[in-house]
């Protein structure tokens, strides 16, 4: 694996050695030793799959606040996403900074986006699956999230979400929290 940290502190692309022959590819999707080796302290303790039927679908921008250590690592199994991560630690050098990138099946990068982040992402092709890899468990007392089209952040999506949840559509701007 191979590790580029990204415009936001400590949020890392991850490129992946892969191994192809006749069957297909094969590629490690996670190893803590590669990730203590980078300086990376991550512990999975839950694991995620997010099924999106449509093209156009938009989640986010969530995370966890308080005690939380939410980090996670984002893969996109099929299809494809176009993925931001706005920088929320307020102490952070790269705080309100935003970073995003195109994860599909083709590149097969992972995304490893710190706690104290949010992220979001807008589905770009029909039936996209992306994996997580959660630092921490659900905890529905510390969740939290902000507008996807908050004027704070000035994001440029490369579509106007079609589908979106109204818990993600009411959230209130960043600044309002």
């Amino acid at each position: 694996m191979n590790f580029t940290e990204q415009r936001v502190s400590g949020c890392f692309l991850i490129e992946h050695e892969l191994y192809e022959d006749d069957r297909g590819v094969f590629k490690r999707s996670f190893c803590s030793k590669v990730f203590g080796d980078n300086d990376i302290d991550f512990t999975v303790k839950q694991a995620n799959i997010s099924e999106n039927k449509n093209k156009y679908t938009l989640r986010g921008f969530h995370y966890q606040s308080g005690n939380s250590k939410e980090a996670k690592i984002l893969s996109c199994i099929s299809g494809s996403i176009y993925n931001v991560v706005i920088d929320i630690r307020q102490n952070s050098k790269t705080y309100k900074q935003s970073f995003s990138i195109e994860l599909n099946e083709k590149n097969r990068f992972s995304l490893y986006v710190p706690s104290g982040c949010a992220n979001a992402y807008l589905t770009l092709k029909k039936n996209t699956v992306v994996n997580y890899l959660m630092g921490d468990y659900y905890d529905p007392s510390s969740y939290s999230g902000f507008r996807y089209n908050d004027p704070a952040f000035n994001i440029k999506w490369p579509a106007c979400p079609k589908f979106i949840s109204d818990k993600d559509l009411n959230h209130p701007n960043y600044d309002e929290k």
